[in-house]
């Protein structure tokens, strides 16, 4: 009896891949830093019993139509926005994600950005590493404080909570607004529920942690910046399509907000020369929300649960599409 075919679309560790030769025969693209090619993963998927994918595989109808044997798909990452689930579903395709385990990670780099932002702290460093720190001066790289400010979250998941109990410790107000009223986190946080339009004009830093939808795509506009405080920072790290980009560079450049950190971006990686780049009100970051060793290597060992137990016809830990 043959073992099943797992197609790896990105290099990881040795002993990760280890573990899925013990139920499988497996290959893997062999690049840590470049996404396979579309006709390599076309031609994977067309063999493979189950792939382990990166966000920057699209996983379309195309794909799904070629992979005649697939039974399941496992995503590295919360967010599944490159997969179509609907047709994975019809297709009988099982399609899973690792939520929960990259929660903090994520919540750590978001108030990073918070940060980074209002502190200037990226110039800072880079002040000194350039030597152009000559001397101190009352307003010399002097930002934005950020205790007992207001904080706005827009998607109040579990990546938002663990934001707002973070902003509690520096003293912020907490807003947020979300699809649905989070009941207990209002009980549990002292978190307060608002409307888009008063959470975005009332808060000091707007965070930006809703999932990528037709609902949610480009909220973040011209209309959306013009509502903010021209105090205000944008935190974006959730997906780049929320944000209208050309919109948010109007906005920085005409002062009609103060800053931007970002972690995604509509095109990833962002082209050197994009205007959002050429400001020094923008803190941009390779989006490496969940990037810390310990928590990437938990993604992957969860991947490689649900898929062996998918495989072997069992529940898996998360799915998506039961």
């Amino acid at each position: 009896m043959r073992k099943p075919y797992v197609y790896i679309t990105r290099k990881l560790p040795e002993p990760i891949v280890d573990q899925f030769r013990l139920f499988s025969e497996v290959k893997m693209w062999n690049s840590e830093n470049l996404p396979v090619p579309r006709e390599v993963l076309l031609e994977e998927a067309s063999k493979a019993d189950a792939l382990l994918t990166m966000l920057s595989d699209k996983v379309d109808q195309q794909l799904l139509s070629v992979g005649k044997n697939l039974k399941v798909i496992a995503n590295l990452a919360v967010g599944f926005d490159n997969i179509d689930v609907i047709e994975a579903t019809k297709r009988g395709v099982a399609v899973c994600n690792t939520p929960d385990i990259l929660t903090d990670t994520t919540a750590d780099l978001v108030f990073s950005l918070i940060l980074m932002t209002a502190r200037k702290l990226v110039e800072a460093v880079d002040c000194v590493k350039s030597g152009e720190w000559k001397s101190w001066s009352p307003l010399f790289m002097a930002g934005a404080d950020v205790h007992h400010k207001t904080i706005g979250i827009v998607g109040m998941g579990k990546i938002g909570e663990a934001v707002a109990k973070r902003a509690l410790g520096f003293d912020m107000k907490v807003l947020y607004h979300n699809r649905n009223r989070k009941v207990e986190a209002e009980q549990t946080l002292g978190v307060t529920y608002q409307s888009f339009n008063d959470l975005v004009s009332e808060s000091d830093f707007v965070v930006c942690l809703t999932p990528l939808t037709e609902e949610t795509k480009g909220m973040f506009n011209k209309e959306t910046f013009r509502k903010m405080k021209h105090a205000a920072f944008f935190i974006n790290a959730s997906r780049g399509a929320v944000a209208v980009e050309k919109d948010l560079v109007d906005a920085l450049k005409n002062g009609e907000i103060a800053g931007a950190g970002l972690d995604v971006f509509v095109k990833e990686p962002i082209d050197l020369d994009h205007p959002l780049l050429q400001l020094e009100n923008v803190v941009a970051l390779p989006h490496i929300g969940s990037a810390s060793v310990e928590t990437r290597l938990a993604m992957m060992k969860r991947c490689c649960q649900n898929i062996e137990l998918i495989l072997n016809g069992k529940q898996p830990l998360n799915v998506l599409n039961m």
